[in-house]
């Protein structure tokens, strides 16, 4: 035996040899290697502690900090609630003397019920879960012996994972590859049970038994994972695709995620029922025999099976592969894949993957489209490269009315980047003829309008609620399967905008536009109620423009500004003043619902009479007090659009990262309160903008970060978008108190040592995340520099006290939850 051995750190231990289903596809079962027909069904207390003390020892040996082991079969749960506390008893007692345990558990979730998820949450057991796709797709393979469906019965297991009680269980999904499937749909399926994680594997073949579905393609299964992946690539909010972002991490020279592809010496052992140490079980289908070491728990450590010659052999990196794979160009990202599909009766696993040729196909791909991203990112970065003195400022958590100008902008390119991309997707598509006549045309008008009058098109194109209407269509456009008729209705709203633009310039256009729920919209301007037909036609003119359609004719001014005409036809959008703010109160527009809260529905006078008066207070208060806000804030804060609330007083308010200078409050108490919501949700505005136009963190970390304002943890970027409002609600009390006296100075200086402490240690969060990008380092060192200086000023000993108490109860919400 070898002086030295490579540890492994994940163990596979089979629990069960047997299992409840009749999956076709099942290398346990269906291939060369029977060996389960001789082992104990169900592993024995003395085979789980003498393994139990196998791995405590292989740990001790190599001073492992944590290792993982996987409660594996056949199917794990046929062993039952009481085995399987006591095997995880045994399993912690031994190895949790050594090191950390990650015990996890993988099962095809038929029998998995309260009972089992409740001794889950006791032994900090994660599940992850089999699944092959939509019913179709699950149904082809994942059987029961007499050809009944399991998949209701495993939707039902995913529920309850999926569940507020037993969230924290959940690992991810694993989908086995059939190319006959759907691949939109099977994502589609897997994505809507909202998984940490997916892993998509390929079947278990070698050369001798190849994979199916390769006749009359070379390449059927890159293809299937290559339509995915360009879903996948392009998703806002993406679930983590193991197999996605190995390649990633490997061509970027960091590590795989699994050991099916990359050059990473295998960590990976299998302990069956018998105590037996085999390799990796997929193995099983290339030869009778093949996991096998000749080593088991009783005789042999763990060490001994580390030195087996089959398992070095899958620890040697490059060197270990055959000729062909040394000299291919994406060697470092698929090192050969899985060592079992190397198979060939005469040469072993001397081989490339049976995958070879569909490997090199999806690597080269997912590169390639990472250097077109990357390319992107850097004409991004060029075209919109922030002068130094703005991102200072606004890093600072500021941002004047030249900084925030900039974004203005910033904001304007890409908007017009993406009307153009959005319309060359839906000009690919065939929508219902009038919704296509309407889009067609509108671009035309649209295009001649942008050379006679830009300032117009560019007032109507930076009106935040048609940036919502392009990131809406975006989204439909990328949904699978593409709902045609919504999408046709959504697209025929560019002829509205471009009737809008066309009244604002005063020049001569005639053009249909679309009635939806009984009106036509013209954003920036208002609404007309105009009957129940589906389209109106507009003629614009110098002196104002006339609409004609089913229910009748009207002719407005350009003036469009007053209500009275044709007794509440035509409902304006109104206008919030105070001094040089002007926002306008936008309650028509048919996109503004993209705030999280409901809006509010059309406004009365007296109404919009005290969202004036609130607005001119809140400004006064700003003004007054909040100086460094006041031009920025002018500056940005385009509309305010009023939110429902269904309880008179509660505190309601909401950015969207698709509505740019827009914010969502519903009617506040007052206009202090306004002037906080008003300070706090632009700044989520400001750094909106500012992440649509550099990268401030590395988006592939999915880990969650204790936010200490709220119970549950929050992906990084939301954690700096928190982080980066709430200076502001800091700098707000900070600078309220001294304005203040009696019991109003004592609650303001609470409210000031609270979000100064809460803000200070979210920023050390993310400066201690290391997924900053170098640009992101420097904007959470600007942040720090802004309250730092905070920490050191004067609160009242009774304020710092309860802003104390109310941080240390927040915490532990949050270790409650986390426990739970």
């Amino acid at each position: 035996m070898p002086e030295k051995v490579l540890p492994f750190r994940q163990f596979v231990l089979k629990i069960c040899s047997r299992c409840d289903l009749a999956c076709d596809h099942c290398y346990v079962y269906e291939y060369a290697d029977q060996s389960w027909r001789g082992r104990p069904k169900v592993i024995s207390d003395e085979t789980v502690t003498k393994a139990a003390e196998r791995i405590a020892e292989h740990a001790r040996n190599h001073a492992l900090a944590a290792v993982r082991i996987i409660l594996h079969g056949g199917e794990p749960l046929l062993a039952g609630v009481s085995r399987l506390k006591r095997i995880c008893e045994i399993l912690r007692r031994e190895v949790e003397q050594v090191c950390e345990v990650d015990l996890r558990i993988h099962t095809n979730g038929v029998l998995l019920d309260d009972n089992i998820c409740q001794l889950f949450i006791e032994q900090q057991v994660k599940i992850g879960i089999s699944i092959d796709g939509d019913r179709a797709a699950n149904d082809r393979h994942r059987r029961y012996a007499d050809g009944r469906s399991s998949y209701d019965q495993v939707i039902r297991a995913v529920g309850r994972l999926r569940d507020e009680r037993y969230r924290v269980l959940y690992s991810g999904l694993l989908c086995t590859i059939d190319v006959r499937n759907d691949p939109a749909a099977v994502y589609d399926a897997l994505v809507a049970l909202e998984p940490p994680l997916i892993d998509f594997l390929l079947p278990h073949a070698t050369w001798d038994t190849p994979p199916p579905g390769t006749v009359g393609s070379d390449t059927p299964y890159a293809d299937w994972l290559i339509t995915i992946f360009d879903r996948w690539i392009e998703s806002p909010n993406r679930v983590p695709v193991r197999l996605f972002e190995s390649v990633i991490q490997t061509t970027r020279g960091a590590d795989s995620l699994t050991e099916a592809l990359g050059l990473s010496p295998s960590d990976v052992v299998v302990i069956e029922t018998d105590g037996s140490i085999e390799q990796v079980d997929s193995l099983k289908v290339a030869y009778d025999g093949a996991p096998d070491t000749g080593s088991d728990v009783f005789r042999n450590s763990l060490d001994e099976a580390a030195a087996h010659p089959a398992i070095v052999a899958r620890q040697q990196g490059k060197a270990g592969l055959c000729e062909k794979c040394r000299g291919c160009p994406v060697v470092t990202s698929c090192g050969g894949g899985l060592y079992t599909h190397r198979f060939r009766t005469g040469n072993g696993f001397d081989n490339p993957s049976v995958y070879c040729a569909d490997l090199l196909k999806l690597i080269t791909h997912i590169r390639e489209r990472l250097k077109s991203i990357t390319a992107h990112r850097a004409e991004k970065a060029q075209v919109h490269q922030v002068p130094s003195r703005h991102f200072d400022v606004l890093a600072a958590g500021y941002g004047d009315d030249l900084a925030v100008g900039y974004l203005i902008e910033s904001q304007r390119s890409l908007t017009r980047g993406l009307l153009g991309l959005v319309h060359e997707q839906i000009a690919e598509r065939v929508l219902p003829a009038p919704d296509s006549a309407m889009f067609d045309a509108a671009w035309e008008v649209l295009a001649y309008l942008d050379k006679s009058n830009r300032q117009a098109f560019d007032r109507v194109l930076a009106h935040p609620y048609v940036r919502a209407w392009l990131a809406h269509c975006y989204r439909e456009l990328g949904a699978r399967p593409v709902n045609v008729a919504s999408l046709g209705a959504d697209a025929a709203h560019l002829a509205s905008i471009a009737a809008a633009v066309a009244i604002l310039s005063g020049e001569q256009v005639h053009l249909q536009v679309p009635v939806r729920d009984g009106c036509l919209h013209l954003p920036t301007l208002g609404r007309l109620h105009a009957g129940s037909d589906t389209a109106a036609m507009i003629m614009t003119g110098s002196d104002g423009f006339d609409i004609k359609s089913g229910a009748g004719e009207w002719s407005l001014s350009a003036a469009v500004a007053d209500e009275t005409w044709y007794a509440g036809s035509w409902q304006p959008v109104r206008t919030l003043t105070a001094g040089r703010a002007v926002a306008t109160l936008e309650d028509t527009d048919p996109y503004r619902d993209c705030h999280q809260w409901t809006p509010a529905a059309r406004l009365s006078d007296q109404q919009v009479t005290a969202w004036q008066r609130l607005y001119q207070q809140a400004w006064a208060l700003i003004d007054r007090e909040h100086g460094a806000y006041t031009s920025g804030l002018a500056a940005g804060l385009a509309a305010i659009m009023p939110l429902a609330n269904d309880k008179p007083g509660r505190e309601i308010s909401a950015a969207s990262r698709q509505a740019f200078g827009a914010i969502g409050a519903a009617m506040p108490v007052d206009g202090d309160v306004l002037a906080l919501l008003m300070i706090h949700e632009f700044q989520h505005v400001k750094l909106g903008a500012i992440l649509d136009i550099m990268d401030l963190c590395d988006h592939s970390d999915k880990r969650l970060f204790f936010a200490p304002w709220r119970p549950d943890p929050r992906p990084l970027e939301a954690l700096l978008q928190g982080t980066y409002a709430h200076i502001a609600v800091t700098d707000f009390w900070r600078s309220r108190r001294q304005y203040l006296s009696g019991p109003e100075a004592h609650a303001a200086a609470e409210n000031f040592a609270l979000w100064r402490m809460f803000t200070a240690e979210a920023i050390d969060t993310l400066a201690a995340s290391g997924s900053l990008t170098p640009l992101g380092a420097n904007f959470v060192d600007g942040m720090r520099a802004t309250v730092t200086p905070w920490l050191d000023e004067h609160v009242p000993g009774a304020a710092s006290d309860a802003a104390r108490s109310r941080a240390e109860e927040n915490r532990r919400a949050w270790q409650d939850r986390r426990a739970r």
